[in-house]
């Protein structure tokens, strides 16, 4: 795949005066499930490890994800989370029961990570804890025990437990998740039967002292808006005076992004153009997707008190060649920082409701930002790279950006996406050209307010299948843009398969 010397053309609109819904830093979350080596030989190390870490827990790893921003992790799962009994990994770890981790490899899980070790994981990191319970194989007293060992102060059975595990004050954990794919691995309920079991978890998942929980019902998988429907249904009448606040306090979905034969058929670094657009195609899905679950959430609750979470998406090929089938390692191309860059376009233009989204996964798995090795290796992906070029979209208050004119690759696929926002006197504008071979002139028509460029990058690779690896770690990454901005109108041309910034200064 290479580029030809023509150029076409493409027009945008970014009001610069006309703010929409802020977008939350949570819409840059991430997920660490018990899955291959995310956590064991990713994240934890322990403390005899050759590799440099604080108590066990491997330091680059934490130097680089503290460098995006991390603003949630969600664990332990995922599928393992319906499996996982929190007390198993509480106390000395010598002493911790070992379990079969049937999900993921049908490996021994000896549980020398668990809830110490990831509320340390996100100190290290500064990130809020999303903790996934178990629905499919718990019980409500296993789940509001763990609430209450982790949040509790004061004088009660969970917090004289915590403190005899050497954790005095409780924790700050904001987000809780009621199950996972509760339609699937999560017990295979119905939506109706599922619902009941929301509220009543819910209700006994309760806030200790100044800790309030986001507590999160497991949703649907792809555009099932029923189950989205029963859920709501089951929160009762959100526009009632008198009603109290809904016992779940967010809906998630889960999407997966694949070149359309389906997930974990395909190659991660083998692909044609036709599967290139497939790609491209299937992940500007989902903003059709989002908008299917905001019309159902909109027609129960149109003051928005619940919102809609994405708490697992991204690509899903065929593991590498050689590697266990079970631990879901593949590499990371500049197709997949494609897949990022245009979701992150559709969660800015609905942040209104979706509140939080979550890629599938951190390390070593799926749609990693880092890839690691027991040799010490580490290797930043190009999906590392769109969320960190991204990182002022941050709690920032989107824009309206329009594309204008564009052409369309691929059959069907518009050439380009666009977003923006701002904050402090500052923009941030997000662009990706999506044809596979041809470079793209880009014209925007800066409005209602001056603007200078204070930075602009791009990130793209010698073809869309370009990757990095520790020989060659810098094969994708960012470097400078050149533009120009006369009378108001930002020029750029993007190569071929590329992801940019144009960082501005407001007047």
């Amino acid at each position: 795949m290479t580029a030809h010397e023509a150029t076409t053309a493409a027009r945008a609109v970014i009001d610069l005066d006309v703010p929409g819904d802020v977008i939350s830093r949570h819409l840059y979350g991430h997920f660490a499930e018990h899955l291959g080596r995310c956590i064991y030989g990713g994240f934890w190390v322990g403390e005899d490890s050759p590799i440099p870490n604080v108590r066990g827990i491997r330091s680059d790893v934490v130097e680089a994800l503290r460098a995006l921003g991390i603003p949630n992790l969600r664990w332990p799962g995922g599928c393992f989370a319906d499996d996982y009994h929190w007390r198993d990994g509480i106390g000395p770890r010598e002493s911790r029961p070992t379990m079969v981790n049937t999900h993921w490899g049908d490996v021994v899980e000896n549980n020398h990570f668990g809830t110490h070790e990831f509320m340390d994981l996100c100190d290290l990191l500064d990130a809020d804890a999303y903790v996934n319970g178990n629905v499919g194989s718990g019980t409500v007293r296993e789940m509001s025990e763990w609430v209450e060992y982790l949040t509790r102060d004061g004088d009660s059975p969970m917090a004289r437990l915590r403190r005899e595990n050497g954790r005095d004050e409780p924790w700050r954990v904001p987000f809780w998740g009621i199950g996972n794919e509760a339609w699937g691995c999560g017990g295979n309920m119905t939506a109706q039967q599922y619902a009941l079991e929301a509220r009543r978890y819910g209700t006994y998942c309760r806030n200790h002292g100044g800790n309030e929980l986001y507590r999160i019902a497991a949703g649907a998988s792809d555009d099932d808006v029923a189950w989205t429907r029963a859920l709501m249904e089951s929160l009762g009448c959100l526009t009632c005076g008198s009603n109290p606040t809904p016992v779940f306090q967010g809906v998630s979905f889960h999407y997966y992004s694949h070149a359309g034969g389906g997930i974990n058929t395909e190659s991660a670094t083998s692909f044609s153009e036709e599967e290139f657009y497939g790609t491209m195609r299937k992940a500007l899905d989902v903003e059709r997707v989002i908008r299917r679950h905001e019309a159902v959430m909109d027609s129960y609750d149109p003051d928005r008190k619940v919102g809609l979470i994405l708490d697992e998406w991204g690509t899903w090929w065929n593991v590498e060649p050689g590697t266990n089938p079970g631990f879901l390692f593949q590499q990371n191309t500049v197709r997949d920082a494609l897949v990022a860059s245009v979701h992150f376009d559709a969660f800015h233009r609905h942040a209104g409701r979706l509140k939080m989204a979550n890629i599938a996964q951190t390390l070593n798995v799926l749609q990693a930002m880092i890839l690691t090795d027991d040799s010490g290796a580490m290797v930043l992906t190009p999906t590392y790279h769109v969320f960190e070029m991204n990182r002022g979209h941050h709690d920032a208050t989107a824009l309206a950006a329009h594309v204008q004119s564009a052409p369309v690759v691929g059959g069907d696929v518009p050439g380009l996406s666009v977003s923006a926002s701002t904050r402090d006197d500052a923009a941030l504008v997000s662009l990706s050209n999506l044809s596979v071979d041809e470079p793209l002139e880009v014209r925007i028509d800066l409005r209602g307010r001056g603007a200078s460029v204070r930075r602009a990058r791009v990130l793209t690779g010698e073809d869309a299948a370009a990757h990095n690896t520790p020989e060659t770690p810098d094969a994708v990454a960012p470097v400078a843009l050149e533009t120009s901005l006369e009378a108001g109108v930002l020029s750029v041309t993007l190569p071929p398969h590329a992801f940019a910034t144009v960082e501005l200064d407001l007047a």
